[in-house]
């Protein structure tokens, strides 16, 4: 009987387990996404983090989570930020466009990179040095929200 509930547990589970919601669209209009998100950010006052990265990445399924599960980071990057996930895969890696944005998969998977409401690369971030164990830092994590923020480069928060 054990073993016929331990059977019918897994089955469950494996169905809930592919059931989850994917980060990453291999199938996306990268260009025309972006440059949605670059107009929403613009009119928001926000800047957009792309998180470059696929399905198959658990490290960036681990940040997804961390930053969702942090009410602290989760308000930070909703404040701050228009996010969206660029897929880089075996279906579509989208080479000409990380191209454009000085070929970020250079440092790994995930790697964030920051533009401006007006679309123009920022900062490109290698999410190894945001790592912790098996998990990330959040006092790394917090001080690249802070740092790459719209009031962190707007000329104003450094008058006196």
């Amino acid at each position: 009987m054990r073993f016929l509930f331990s059977l019918v547990l897994l089955i469950s589970l494996q169905g809930f387990a592919s059931d989850t919601a994917k980060l990453y669209n291999p199938a996306a209009n990268v260009k025309k996404d972006v440059a949605a998100a670059v107009a929403k950010a613009k009119k928001e006052g926000k800047h957009v983090m792309l998180q470059v990265g696929g399905n198959w990445c658990i490290w960036c399924y681990r940040y997804d989570g961390f930053v969702k599960g942090d009410t602290a980071l989760n308000t930070m990057t909703k404040e701050n930020y228009v996010v969206y996930h660029l897929n880089y895969s075996t279906e579509n890696k989208n080479l000409d466009y990380l191209k454009t944005l000085g070929f970020p998969q250079r440092f790994g998977f995930p790697v964030f990179v920051v533009l401006d409401g007006n679309g123009q690369r920022l900062h490109t971030q290698d999410s190894g040095l945001l790592e912790k164990e098996k998990s990330y830092d959040q006092a790394k994590v917090k001080t690249f929200l802070q740092a790459w923020s719209p009031k962190a480069l707007d000329e104003k928060s450094y008058k006196e």
